[in-house]
């Protein structure tokens, strides 16, 4: 039986995303399955636990401090931050295990407007964030719609009740243009 966390066990969760756990969190548009960026087996483990193989994955990030020092970006690319977006920037330096954005220099960064962002900004580490769902399922909405496989492969789940959102907007701002609106 897989843990099931809250937001009161707000300690509980730092303690074991530190230790290399791959989760389940709720954000302000739907819920994500993550880890620690920055650990190449947990991406891999997650990867495997999501069959996606070909596609980069985005992070939620600690601030937009982290944003500025990591990425080419400006105050005004940011701005829109906390909120429901993904927002692409090149690389300025190694910040993630290659295998979250698969060895490209740009990545996707978030800092939903959630208390889960909290948790992120307190471990000082970007986390994977993508949808609780195989490549190419229906993503998960509530606990009782959980892909099976997902749910006995993760280490704990962060829930707070049905999530009724849509994925995030995507922006890359290195070509200008929006990918998911």
């Amino acid at each position: 039986m897989v843990l099931i966390l809250t937001k009161k066990d707000k300690e509980k969760i730092k303690e074991f995303v530190r230790k290399s756990s791959v989760f389940i969190y709720p954000t302000d548009t739907i819920y994500g399955l993550g880890c620690d960026a920055t650990n190449p087996r947990a991406v891999q483990k997650l990867r495997e636990i999501k069959n996606r193989w070909d596609k980069p994955f985005s992070v939620i990030v600690p601030s937009k401090e982290w944003i500025l020092e990591n990425c080419y970006a400006r105050n005004e690319d940011i701005s829109v931050l906390p909120g429901p977006y993904t927002l692409i920037f090149k690389l300025r330096k190694k910040c993630i295990a290659q295998n979250v954005n698969l060895g490209k220099d740009t990545l996707g960064v978030r800092i939903p407007d959630h208390w889960f962002s909290q948790i992120v900004k307190d471990i000082g580490t970007p986390v994977v964030t993508t949808s609780v769902n195989v490549s190419g399922e229906k993503y998960m909405t509530s606990i009782d719609n959980i892909n099976p496989k997902i749910r006995e492969s993760v280490d704990f789940i962060v829930y707070e009740g049905e999530k009724k959102g849509k994925p995030s907007k995507v922006i890359d701002l290195t070509a200008g243009e929006v990918i998911r609106d």
